[in-house]
C-alpha cells in the first residue's frame, strides 16, 4: 500500500473501504478521509455514479456515542482481527 499526503491534511491510498445494503449491493465506497475545519470529510461514490464527501461534525461524532454501545464497541475490536 502506498501513501501519498495530499493538501489539507487528507490522507490518499490505492485501497478503497465499500459499504454494502443489506441484499449486497455496493451503497458507497470510500476512496479517502481529509479534514475540514474542525471536521472529518469522507470523500467517496454512492451507488457507483455520484461523486460525494461527507462531513462529519465534533457535534455528530460525538452523538454517535451515545448510539453505540458497550457491545458493538467489543464486535468492532474483534472486526479488525478478522478476515
Amino acid at each position: 500500500m502506498r501513501l501519498e499526503f495530499c493538501p489539507n491534511y487528507s490522507i490518499a491510498t490505492e485501497e478503497t473501504m465499500k459499504l454494502f445494503t443489506s441484499d449486497n449491493a455496493e451503497l458507497m465506497e470510500v476512496t479517502g478521509f481529509k479534514t475540514e475545519g474542525n471536521s472529518l470529510v469522507v470523500v467517496g461514490t454512492i451507488m457507483g455514479a455520484m461523486p460525494t464527501e461527507a462531513i462529519l461534525s465534533p457535534a455528530e461524532l460525538r452523538k454517535a456515542f451515545g448510539i453505540v454501545n458497550i457491545r458493538i464497541v467489543f464486535f468492532i475490536i474483534k472486526m479488525l482481527f478478522s478476515k
